[in-house]
């Protein structure tokens, strides 16, 4: 799935993963969930991408770590790509899932409107478990255990995710 085709208007749910520098916990996110969406045969109907508030990294391959942790556990995230997220995308996206408060607070800040704010959500808001710690941690300066704890707290928080859209998207899809 590319980038444009998560932007266009022809996908019945976008979503836009966005962590800080667009190298760590974004990516890992943005494989996960391609994955959950590929596995339920869904491609057509849940575009995924990710980005950064930061530009430190557009045009950079994901931090080797999180290639790793995600190939330790049968993700592919060799093809991605860093990138800044524009304000110009809100009207495009659905969702806009933050991992920390500085992250939401930046994204918010950047939407035009009351609607637009309303999409950025925390990461561990879809689920009941990990809500109470409210951030996901940035793996970056710490080492590869860090990243796999990381992983492991983004799966959980994806799958949950995923269960409480897919009704919607079954039904959208139903009636075309």
């Amino acid at each position: 799935m590319t980038f444009e085709r998560a932007l266009s208007d022809s996908t019945a749910f976008r979503i836009c993963f966005v962590c800080t520098g667009n190298i760590c916990r974004s990516p890992m996110a943005e494989a996960v969930f391609r994955d959950l969406v590929a596995q339920a045969g869904l491609e057509h109907y849940i575009a995924v991408t990710s980005a950064g508030t930061g530009d430190w990294h557009v045009g950079e391959a994901a931090d080797d770590r999180t290639i790793n942790a995600l190939a330790a556990r049968g993700y592919n995230g060799s093809g991605h790509r860093a990138r800044q997220f524009d304000p110009e995308w809100f009207d495009k996206f659905d969702l806009i899932v933050a991992f920390d408060r500085g992250q939401e607070r930046i994204l918010r800040t950047w939407a035009p409107n009351d609607q637009d704010r309303s999409k950025v959500q925390p990461m561990l808001s879809f689920d009941s478990e990990l809500a109470p710690l409210i951030d996901v941690p940035d793996p970056y300066y710490s080492d590869a255990a860090l990243f796999d704890h990381v992983l492991g707290m983004i799966e959980q928080a994806c799958g949950s995710l995923f269960r409480q859209i897919t009704p919607g998207i079954s039904a959208s899809t139903a009636n075309n």
